[in-house]
């Protein structure tokens, strides 16, 4: 049995006043993650889930005054702390976890239901870490545009356990600080190169060129493929690393920057073929299949996160959008993510949701870890 996120719970700050406190705060959001796992988004319907199942809740939560009514459950959510929330998702996890995973996926995603177009104010942006092989949530930091990432990455990797991991990043995370300090956290990098690195991304572009032009003659390199076929699309993969060549821009400054990567991906789906090439610097050795592994993992984010938060918790859908709630609820969303990820049955995500809305016993071994 998982330790049980109200544990963790019991250590954020109340943001109500003492006389309105007539439901306790871990009862509020334990209902609130049970009522998330099944189905409901937004505060009626987590009222309503508590109504219906009340018998069912009082089996393992207090309730001293019954079920709080979606004002309450509004109130609490727009006031509560979310760093506070977010450092004990990160305790919960650090929990929860078997082992430290090999690849350890930094991206960023906005909430498009949280936009205020009226008042021209953008959506959340929530920067989340993602463990390529256990599959979980690790952690997240809130910044309000995309544009932040540079200063929310920084104090994400800060609360995380990094020792021995390889940390993946886009190019908005290509910065000297942030190798840096991912080598202090004794952890690696791979970090893709874009425009925002101007003269060291022309360099790495390059010489890959000059290299395939000549077909790597006399430069020590590793090479590895991939071929996926699956639902009517074609994948051919292929990565290439070698020693990161003196000659690169400002290559001194890189924190142990030792390889440089490129990876191909074409894809084919009926008659139209795409291909997309994409470079990168490293901290890892010139091991194809490890700088491979890196990199999928860093594209699982799209399709075993975003995609899923997206897709089976509507979370673009979502319309809160006040105070602190939008944080608040992308955190718990990821709570239910990583709590149906440790559920040991082989139903995918969706059908765990949905078994999780009408069976209570299902739901009580989801909560619990059972």
């Amino acid at each position: 049995m998982n330790p049980c996120i109200s544990t963790y719970f019991s250590n954020i700050e109340d943001p109500r006043i003492n006389r309105k406190k007539l439901h306790s705060l871990s009862d509020i959001l334990i209902l609130t993650v049970c009522a998330m796992l099944s189905g409901a988004d937004g505060y009626e319907a987590i009222e309503e889930f508590g109504c219906d199942k009340k018998s069912w809740l009082k089996t393992f939560l207090p309730l001293k005054n019954g079920i709080p009514s979606h004002d309450c459950i509004r109130y609490v959510l727009m006031k509560l702390p979310p760093k506070q929330l977010q450092s004990a998702f990160i305790a919960w996890v650090n929990a929860i976890k078997e082992k430290i995973p090999e690849v350890v996926a930094i991206d960023g995603k906005t909430s498009r239901g949280s936009q205020k177009k009226a008042q021209g104010l953008a959506g959340l942006h929530m920067v989340s870490a993602w463990g390529a092989s256990n599959q979980l949530v690790l952690g997240q930091e809130v910044t309000e545009e995309k544009s932040n990432e540079i200063t929310a990455i920084p104090a994400l990797l800060k609360c995380l356990e990094l020792k021995g991991c390889i940390v993946t990043i886009d190019a908005m995370g290509c910065q000297l600080d942030i190798t840096e300090q991912i080598i202090e956290q004794e952890a690696d990098y791979v970090i893709g190169l874009k425009g925002n690195q101007g003269l060291l991304h022309k360099d790495v572009k390059e010489y890959f060129k000059t290299a395939q032009d000549t077909q790597f003659k006399d430069i020590a390199h590793g090479y590895y493929e991939e071929v996926d076929k699956k639902h009517g699309r074609h994948e051919t993969r292929k990565y290439w690393i070698v020693n990161a060549p003196s000659t690169l821009h400002r290559v001194d400054k890189w924190k142990k920057l030792q390889t440089i990567g490129m990876v191909e991906r074409k894809s084919t789906i009926g008659n139209k073929t795409t291909i997309d090439i994409r470079y990168f610097i490293a901290s890892i050795q010139a091991d194809a299949k490890v700088f491979a592994k890196a990199v999928r993992g860093h594209w699982g984010v799209e399709n075993k996160l975003h995609w899923r938060l997206d897709v089976t918790f509507r979370e673009d859908d979502c319309r809160i959008r006040t105070g602190n709630a939008p944080a608040c609820m992308s955190t718990i969303r990821h709570i239910c993510l990583n709590l149906f990820q440790k559920e040991v049955s082989k139903l995918s995500i969706k059908k765990k949701k949905l078994k999780a809305a009408w069976n209570d016993d299902f739901r009580y071994k989801v909560l619990f870890g059972l």
